[in-house]
């Protein structure tokens, strides 16, 4: 029973780190999956594939190596020079998507509570922090409330809206044509690596506390077997409305529909994502930090936290739009080699 436990902790966290503000708002849904029609829907098996994959074997990597931050097991994969400059890059894409997931929750305020922008991101900083101080229990504490709530919620939307509109849905099921451009090909590759760079800052950790390696790959299966799921609601619930792609916030159009009171659970959910993502990805920084800087752990905390409301204030549409795809793109050469590099020995 411990056991099941442990993994559906280590799930929950998998999960938890890669919903954020793009994922749960519908926006990363839309960009990479739902604008290639029915074949978006084949994207999301790719990457689903690659998330339990690849995502297992970071944590069992970084279990075998005793790995205490990414930077180590960048070290593993490319050697000392050149994981130098594998860590560099990580560490500059991670504080930009920090700063996205943290304009996202402005973009919440702002846009679905009509409360000022700048009151969401100073709100997220502070409730950041203290989960912080707390480590690694201040974020398994919230994913062990967030998560199942966004799974829940995912997957009553879509089983509503398929009640609703089950020829909308099934047509977004089989293909009907071939696309003129083979970019879906490529999307659910760079979506997969982007998210496994980023994820990188909390699985090294995971596969560090946890050495058990039963309960790390049962952990990586259900959690990337999770995000294919919602992954695939998400898909489904906005290709019925392809009217709300333009939105900053597309699914919250769409869940408007169901009234008030699932709205607003709709945006505490979607809030907690944010959250909960901009904390795990702040955590692994301040780590890396202080193993390369020698920085006391919470005043790493502090620092990144300021980087990364200064760059939130560039706008959470802006930021998404570029830098994921690029970033995407840039991490398949990572995603690659942690492929087809062999596992350390026991």
């Amino acid at each position: 029973m411990k056991q099941w436990v442990s993994i559906l902790i280590i799930a929950a966290t998998y999960v938890g780190t890669v919903v954020g503000a793009g994922f749960a708002t519908g926006k990363e849904i839309v960009t990479f999956f739902s604008v290639n029609g029915a074949f978006g829907a084949i994207g999301i098996a790719i990457s689903g594939f690659l998330f339990i994959l690849a995502g297992t074997k970071i944590m069992v990597i970084s279990a075998r190596i005793q790995a205490y931050s990414y930077q180590d097991l960048n070290t593993y994969l490319f050697g000392n020079k050149l994981g130098k400059v594998v860590n560099s890059f990580i560490f500059v894409i991670v504080v930009c998507i920090t700063s996205v997931m943290l304009s996202g929750a402005g973009a919440v305020f702002h846009e679905q509570i009509g409360l000022p922008f700048q009151l969401g991101v100073v709100v997220t900083l502070l409730f950041s922090y203290t989960v912080l101080l707390k480590g690694l229990k201040g974020i398994y504490a919230i994913n062990s409330y967030i998560v199942p709530l966004m799974i829940i919620f995912s997957l009553f939307v879509a089983g509503s809206l398929f009640d609703l509109y089950p020829q909308e849905f099934l047509k977004h099921m089989i293909p009907d044509h071939f696309p003129d451009s083979l970019s879906w090909t490529v999307s659910p590759l760079a979506y997969a690596s982007f998210n496994l760079m980023t994820a990188q800052v909390v699985l090294v950790p995971l596969g560090k506390e946890i050495r058990d390696e039963r309960i790390l790959r049962w952990g990586g299966f259900l959690g990337g077997l999770v995000l294919f799921l919602i992954l695939l609601g998400g898909h489904f619930s906005l290709s019925v409305f392809p009217e709300t792609f333009p939105y900053e916030i597309p699914m919250a159009e769409i869940v408007k529909s169901f009234g008030t009171f699932i709205h607003i659970l709709f945006l505490f959910i979607i809030y907690g994502e944010i959250f909960n993502s901009v904390v795990g990805n702040v955590f692994g920084i301040a780590r890396q930090i202080e193993t390369v800087f020698n920085f006391r752990y919470h005043h790493g905390v502090v620092l990144i936290l300021f980087a990364v409301f200064l760059i939130s204030q560039v706008g959470y549409g802006r930021l998404l739009s570029t830098l994921y795809p690029l970033f995407g793109y840039l991490g398949l050469v990572l995603l690659i080699c942690l492929l087809a590099k062999k596992l350390p020995a026991r």
